[in-house]
Formats: C-alpha cells, structure tokens, sequence
C-alpha cells in the first residue's frame, strides 16, 4: 500500500466517521463546532494582538 492510498483511506475513514457522528448525534455536533470556531477566533485574535503590539 503506498502512502497516497493510506491517505485517501483515512480521508474517506474520517469523513464517514465525522457523518456518522452528525447523524447521530446532531445538537452536540453542533457544539463542537461552536467550540471549535470559537477556539480558532481566539487564536486569531491573538495572533492580531501580537502583530500589532497590544
């Protein structure tokens, strides 16, 4: 198996995975999703802060 394979296989693994778990469970996906904007904005914003000198 080459390495190009291994990874379409864990691509496809992960999406069915990430499916899978918004199917079942929708409302905490959708919090995750929250928790993980929310995480990103920060680190954005920090990482403004730091370029400007704040």
């Amino acid at each position: 198996m080459t390495l190009a394979q291994a990874r379409k296989i864990a691509l496809y693994v992960l999406t069915v995975a990430a499916f899978y778990a918004v199917m079942t469970s929708p409302a905490r996906s959708a919090e995750f999703v929250h928790l993980l904007f929310e995480a990103l904005s920060g680190a954005a914003d920090a990482v403004g802060d730091l370029l400007t000198g704040r």
